[in-house]
């Protein structure tokens, strides 16, 4: 007799209009099992969690809980339920402590006992391994220590099923350690976990089973132990996938961009860049790495006439011509002279992109000066669209199809391949495949590659040190707002990065 699920999903389906967002998914997860759900953008991974957690509710199908149909319509009873589930972007009040946040919003009977509650707080983190202090403000806290909150959260409302939405997008290495040991703890004390990931190497070091869904459509579960990467990801896409990022070396580099002492305030006066130096040159692939906040966003913010600079130059350098110093240019002006920057904050939408506009309004949103008179030539920009949406396989219906109704990564690609095609000598990219499926991910990988390759200067902000160590020539990394060291990629390691990336240890190679 075969173990009762501690979740079953059958034929579950989920429309929005005309869209198969899920098509009679049929999936179980055991307790005691760590899951690793996979699939391509737009693939349903996300919306089939959601229902799960009660955010959305099944069109069709049905949910069983411990071999019992149940009907979820709300977070509250997803609790009730005992799932959970920890979300990419973390609901925390910064003012409020580690504590009070975890109990924020329950009824806890009479008069909050702040003492209990806080030991109730460090026994869930001596059973499981957290590090964490109930009385720390959230303010105070790392990256790492926040995520932590949120996952005491939903064991202190005693949730025993638990889903982790991309939970190491902004972990160092020896965070992740940290976390995949924690979820071991919680895995052999009998909780079954989910984890939605595009990190192939941690779903092969953290899970036992792997679930596939591809546009939408359950594919299939296999055991970790009886798969592999390439395997993987031929089950998500369809077809074989190549998995090796080139990084060819480029034989005369030379320098395009050069930033010395860079500085820079916040709008509250708080230091965000303290004194940064740098040289990116053409030809080459420089990584920036470090904690998400350490000032990675305010650097290229800096350069592309975004952001007030209080001391430092940033001196570009043309092929062929005296180098000028950017500092005091509009973005308008750096962007003529060959700085393009991608730009792909948390907020896709905010910046770069109009989301009522389809691609070819957004593609115009670079090239409309160039009309004559009153009309706006849109033929070039929709040429562009269109190769945009061939080259890099964006899932719409049509390039007029407005973007804010694509799935983030599709919004993410639109952005991406427009920055790229506007043939700048030098290109930076942040975070250009976050949330990126690892087909797409791959694609624009060899296509930064191009770029540089043609003798661009491409400066790549990621979040991946696999990929940074293998896609960059060189790795800036950055802590605090300050240059903690740069290194050769060919001859660095994911622990020399993590090490930098909280400012201990490590060499310095210029």
């Amino acid at each position: 007799m075969e173990p009762v699920c501690a979740i079953e999903l059958r034929n579950i389906t989920k429309r929005f209009g005309d869209v198969v967002a899920n098509d009679r998914i049929n999936l179980c997860l055991q307790r005691g099992e760590i899951l690793s759900l996979l699939g391509e953008n737009g693939s349903g991974k996300t919306t089939l969690m959601n229902m799960l957690s009660g955010i959305y509710y099944p069109d069709e199908g049905e949910i069983l809980v411990g071999g019992k149909p149940v009907s979820i319509t709300s977070p509250r009873e997803a609790f009730h339920y005992g799932i959970g589930m920890i979300h990419q972007h973390y609901k925390l009040v910064d003012v409020f402590t580690a504590a009070e946040n975890i109990v924020l919003g329950l009824d806890e009977g009479g008069k909050l006992d702040m003492k209990a509650t806080n030991a109730r707080v460090r026994e869930i983190c001596e059973k499981y391994g957290f590090d964490i202090d109930p009385s720390q403000k959230v303010y105070d806290m790392s990256v790492s220590q926040k995520q932590t909150v949120e996952i005491i959260k939903v064991l202190y409302r005693g949730a025993d099923i638990l889903i982790l939405d991309e939970p190491t997008a902004v972990l160092t290495p020896q965070e992740t350690d940290k976390l995949f040991s924690v979820m071991q703890n919680m895995r052999n004390d009998g909780k079954a976990i989910v984890i939605i990931t595009h990190k192939l190497h941690e779903v092969m070091a953290i899970s036992d089973k792997v679930a596939v869904l591809r546009k939408g459509q359950y594919i299939g579960t296999v055991n970790t132990s009886e798969t592999n990467p390439q395997a993987l990801t031929e089950m998500m896409v369809g077809h074989s996938v190549t998995l090796n990022i080139d990084c060819p070396h480029y034989d005369n580099p030379q320098p395009r961009l050069t930033v010395s002492g860079l500085s820079c305030f916040d709008d509250e006066g708080i230091k965000r860049l303290d004194d940064v130096s740098f040289t990116a040159m053409g030809g080459e692939i420089l990584g920036i790495a470090g904690i998400s906040g350490s000032g990675q966003r305010e650097l290229l913010e800096c350069i592309a006439g975004l952001h007030p600079i209080s001391s430092g130059s940033i001196m570009y350098t043309p092929e062929g011509t005296a180098p000028a110093n950017l500092v005091g240019k509009t973005p308008m002006q750096i962007r003529k002279a060959g700085v393009a920057m991608a730009f792909v904050p948390e907020d896709r939408l905010g910046m770069g992109l109009v989301g009522s506009m389809g691609m070819t309004g957004n593609m115009m949103l670079r090239s409309w000066r160039k009309g004559k008179g009153i009309f706006v030539n849109r033929k070039d920009p929709n040429e562009l669209a269109m190769q945009i949406w061939k080259d890099l396989e964006v899932v719409t219906p049509s390039t007029d199809f407005p973007v804010r109704r694509m799935s983030g990564g599709n919004v993410q690609k639109v952005l991406v391949g427009r920055e790229i095609a506007s043939s700048p000598s030098v290109l930076m990219t942040a975070y250009a495949v976050r949330g990126l499926d690892i087909n797409t991910s791959y694609t624009i990988y060899n296509l930064l590659t191009q770029q540089k390759m043609q003798g661009v200067a491409v400066v790549y902000v990621g979040e991946d040190l696999d990929v940074l160590l293998e896609l960059c020539d060189r790795i800036l990394v950055l802590c605090g707002g300050k240059v903690s060291g740069i290194v050769d990629a060919a001859s660095s390691s994911k622990e020399e990065l993590g090490l930098l990336m909280t400012h201990i240890g490590g060499k310095e190679a210029k």
